[in-house]
């Protein structure tokens, strides 16, 4: 394969030729040959799960050492219980009915001719993430059973993790039966790497960036090539006056402290100005070990409430920070999520079923909820088994991108000798 002496141009040429004669074997490879081969890699994650943990272990010594934020750490750190979880994902998918020659729809024209749109892989896919080890598994995963080859690059703060699963991934799909170049990972921590996938046009047909603003902002800045794009989780949940009080206490409190660092957790709670009691939903935040930032309407409601500024309500936090706002209304809800949300996810919590459906219908995010947790803004929870990001832009697929987000579709006219007038 590729190796850290060859230039940055060179290194993404040659796993650019190498993952497109995979692509093309992987395109008419049969399901129960990917699936096979899927379900060796997980067995292979499984046996190497002492070589993954240890090479985890030290990329998080050197990530605390460097100062990485504790959000951050959450996401790089494995442990037998996320390793397991990593395996059964790649499982997971294996099990999901492929996308690969479904068709979409079939018509007939007056002269004869039959046209058919059939799913196809897009061919080569490059995954540019950054800490979450996992997606080196879950992004393998989902581009192999939808007939794609991947060029996978995480960030330097989880190069040993990567290379320890990428290891144990190649040696359970070339076992299975497929080319180890179906899935590759950039081997080099050179960022210049990262600039050639964003113009390798001709060798990658697809970049998904998975990562923080400024890893984005890069992508759609200089990409030559297509971007698939996850935006920030800048998530909101908003408690309507005809909220149940107990479960928007426990919507809330989930939806924002399950887990801080996800894409998922909500990073701005709006109450409606009529909702009869807000204090007991302050209080279980405080209480469970939440900093709250507010203005001074809000802060008057709790004395732990600090001063939000402007920044606050455009800040992904990925920490136990919640800015908390009053809104008179719904509409003022949705006027705040549009000016300052990311069209990732956001929720209602209420018991009026004509309140729910006018935010459901004009909150403009790929996911939006109605009394339920924006933590469940996963491809695991959407039943679409691993995913490869939440896609936020309005083009090609939306929300958690999982099998068929990874394909595209062809037309196929079959005819008996017409000829056009």
């Amino acid at each position: 394969m590729t190796n850290d002496r060859l230039l940055p141009d060179q290194h993404i040429a040659t796993m650019g030729r190498i993952a497109r004669t995979a692509a093309l074997a992987l395109a008419i490879t049969p399901t129960a040959t990917k699936a096979t081969a899927l379900r060796a890699a997980a067995a292979a994650i499984r046996d190497d799960s002492d070589t993954i943990l240890t090479a985890n272990a030290t990329d998080l010594a050197a990530a605390q050492a460097g100062g990485l934020s504790g959000a951050m750490l959450d996401r790089l750190r494995l442990d037998p219980t996320r390793l397991e979880a990593m395996a059964a994902g790649v499982e997971a998918v294996a099990a999901l009915p492929d996308p690969v020659g479904d068709v979409i729809d079939r018509s007939e024209r007056p002269n004869g001719l039959t046209l058919t749109r059939v799913r196809v892989p897009i061919g080569v896919i490059g995954i540019i993430y950054e800490s979450r080890p996992n997606v080196t598994a879950d992004a393998g995963a989902l581009a192999v059973m939808a007939g794609n080859a991947a060029i996978l690059r995480g960030g330097s703060e989880a190069i040993h993790s990567n290379r320890a699963i990428h290891a144990a991934m190649v040696r359970g799909l070339t076992a299975g039966g497929l080319s180890e170049g179906a899935v590759q990972l950039v081997q080099t921590t050179d960022r210049a790497v990262v600039g050639e996938m964003l113009t390798a046009d001709g060798l990658i047909d697809l970049i998904i960036p998975r990562g923080g603003k400024n890893l984005v902002a890069r992508v759609q800045a200089e990409a030559r090539v297509p971007v698939l794009a996850h935006l920030d989780g800048l998530n909101h949940s908003y408690v309507d006056r005809a909220a149940d009080p107990t479960m928007a206490q426990a919507v809330v409190v989930n939806a924002k402290l399950r887990r801080t660092g996800v894409c998922g957790a909500t990073e701005t709670l709006l109450i409606d100005r009529a909702y009869a009691d807000p204090l007991p939903i302050l209080s279980g935040l405080v209480d469970a070990g939440c900093e709250l930032r507010g203005d001074a309407e809000v802060r008057a409601l709790h004395p732990a409430i600090l001063e939000a500024n402007d920044d606050d309500w455009d800040t992904e936090y990925l920490d136990a920070i919640l800015s908390v706002k009053l809104v008179d209304g719904v509409d003022a809800a949705i006027a705040h999520i549009a000016a300052h949300g990311s069209h990732h996810t956001d929720a209602i919590i209420t018991a009026d079923a004509a309140t729910a459906e006018h935010f459901l219908a004009r909150v403009d995010s790929a996911i939006v909820m109605w009394n339920a947790s924006t933590q469940f803004a996963d491809g695991g929870e959407f039943g679409l088994g691993a995913e490869i990001g939440i896609a936020t832009g309005r083009l090609h697929a939306r929300g958690p991108v999982a099998l068929e987000g990874l394909t595209t579709y062809k037309w196929v006219v079959r005819g008996t000798g017409q000829i056009r007038p």
